[in-house]
């Protein structure tokens, strides 16, 4: 009887699903993006991006390259959740 319920969940499982319609391709190149300007800009401040801890004694360059990043990531969420054709 379990074995019959557990494929009954299965199978209703697989009819509610819904075509995915939202960018999940988009959002991967807006982080992809992200990314390749933090890169970028840790390479103006004269450091290596993944290598800099947040801590005391971090310049400051580094930090707003920080919070660039961050800003950027946030606003990618809306280009994963926009519907793709």
């Amino acid at each position: 009887m379990l074995k019959k319920s557990a494929i009954a969940l299965v199978v209703l499982g697989l009819a509610s699903t819904h075509k995915v319609t939202a960018g999940p391709l988009a959002y991967g190149i807006c982080q992809t993006g992200c990314n390749a300007i933090v890169v970028a800009c840790y390479a103006a401040a004269g450091a290596v991006f993944g290598t800099v801890t947040a801590g005391i004694g971090t310049m400051p360059a580094i930090l707003a390259c920080n919070v660039a990043l961050g800003t950027c990531m946030a606003s990618c969420v809306a280009a994963g959740c926009a519907p793709t054709p």
